[in-house]
């Protein structure tokens, strides 16, 4: 039998991360993966293909010029899937050499194959010839992550009614697009499509979107998309999805309310990929989504020696975190000191335009109770904003009226993802609305915004502590 010290399911960003750290520490290491290549969801299918096809569709249709120069601008007049496609193979294959390269470096032994438990310190793996290897670990890491909810109701074909991982494959842009669930990956591939032109229409059961946002910034997203002709259609279920006999798309909503479209997406939840680990072997349990309990400081689920991380636990569901989460599970598992990680973690969804937030929403502070003063810049204010052509983007900071400490910075717009950095450092390090007054800040840049917001909001505050 095979004997390792640490045993990780899944070589996603928190299975990475796991096993380099672990081996860095001494240990003797094996990641088993199933697919034919290592990179797990967020390679193949998740975080870095969704940011790739973003990327080239904002380049290939000249998006970021078409504040000067029209809306009729374009960089490539006839754009085909194949265009968006060749850009993503040359960035797989780049990223999948990397992590090879770090596997082999630290010494971190690889399997592939189908892994299930034997019992809570032995795990079996399928080959793909179907030879069986026993494998023994001193302690686990599940990091399988998560495939996309697929309900019984939904007709899908791999050709026109697609979940969020066949996109990927499409053979033609379609003219015409209904998004169901209006989450993270529903709202970015909509919006991706959308600078495609592709006539997008979303569709979400609840009252809003992206509810862990700050409101204002829900807002004024919803107000650039549907500036740009999307369609938000919130508080409505879909009832039925079917295919007429010209091969078009209907989406039949609770209301009675029908679409009619060349392709649909269903990207409405993710369910964790756990069903053929056999958990019940090792003493653990999934829940109705797949999901597996952990406790919050180190990782470890309800079994001793086994631990989970990444997606598979939940919220929130970062390829970021999901790196951190793998690190301190290793760490805790193999007896080394692991420090908790910041309280504030930046979160960022890749949209047209992109979105990032870290620490406390208006309406989290507000439930808090916290007297509390906003910062807000508009980047149109900015004069890199106008030399880039922006006519939106919004950076937004909450300060606490008693300590004058940055709660939150929630932004909107272009380079968002970057921009929060800043914020989520004076945040973790407790800083004031001072560094933003008194600091100096690259002149002509974006980051400029921070110094407009903190000048906002001193002023207000000034004018509230005086009264």
């Amino acid at each position: 039998m095979n004997q390792y010290d640490f045993v990780v399911v899944g070589s996603g960003p928190a299975g990475r991360r796991a096993a380099i750290q672990a081996a860095k520490l001494g240990k003797k290491v094996l990641v088993i993966e199933k697919g034919t290549r290592v990179g797990g969801v967020s390679v193949h299918t998740g975080t870095i293909p969704s940011k790739t096809l973003r990327e080239t569709a904002l380049n290939l249709t000249g998006w970021r010029e078409r504040g000067f120069y029209g809306r009729s601008y374009r960089v490539k007049q006839e754009i085909s899937a194949e265009d968006l496609r060749r850009r993503l193979l040359i960035t797989l294959d780049h990223e999948v050499d990397v992590l090879e390269h770090q596997f082999a470096r630290n010494r971190v032994s690889q399997l592939r194959g189908h892994a299930r438990f034997i019992d809570k310190n032995t795990l079996e793996v399928e080959k793909e010839d179907g030879e069986i290897i026993r494998v023994h670990a001193g302690a686990v890491l599940l990091a399988v992550g998560t495939r996309p909810y697929r309900p019984a109701h939904i007709p899908f074909d791999g050709d026109k009614i697609i979940d969020s991982d066949e996109i990927l494959e499409i053979k033609d842009l379609p003219r015409s697009m209904v998004v169901i669930g209006a989450g993270v990956i529903g709202i970015e591939y909509a919006t991706i499509f959308s600078a495609l032109d592709t006539a997008v229409t979303v569709i979400e059961p609840r009252d809003s979107m992206l509810e862990f946002l700050d409101k204002e910034i829900v807002e004024d997203f919803a107000y650039q998309l549907r500036d740009r002709n999307m369609k938000l259609v919130f508080g409505q279920t879909v009832e039925k999805v079917e295919k007429d006999q010209t091969g078009k798309c209907r989406v039949t909503l609770q209301n009675g309310r029908s679409m009619i479209a060349e392709m649909v997406l269903f990207a409405a939840g993710r369910v964790g990929a756990t069903d053929s680990l056999d958990l019940a072997a090792c003493g653990l349990e999934a829940d109705s989504r797949g999901r597996i309990k952990v406790d919050p400081d180190t990782f470890q689920t309800a079994v001793p020696g086994i631990y989970a991380a990444g997606d598979v636990v939940g919220f929130p569901s970062l390829a970021s975190t999901s790196m951190e989460q793998g690190r301190i599970a290793a760490r805790h598992a193999v007896g080394a000191p692991a420090q908790e990680p910041p309280q504030f973690f930046p979160y960022g969804i890749y949209a047209v335009p992109e979105i990032s937030t870290c620490g406390l929403t208006e309406e989290e502070v507000q439930q808090r109770g916290i007297p509390y003063e906003c910062g807000v810049a508009h980047f149109r204010e900015t004069s890199r904003g106008h030399i880039m052509g922006l006519d939106s983007g919004l950076l937004k900071m909450i300060f606490s009226l008693k300590t004058r400490r940055l709660l939150g910075v929630h932004i909107v717009g272009e380079g968002a993802t970057e921009l929060v950095h800043i914020g989520q450092a004076v945040l973790n390090l407790k800083g004031t609305v001072e560094y933003f007054v008194e600091n100096t800040f690259n002149y002509p840049t974006l980051a400029e915004a921070y110094k407009i917001a903190g000048l906002d909001a001193w002023n207000r505050m000034g004018e509230l502590q005086g009264a």
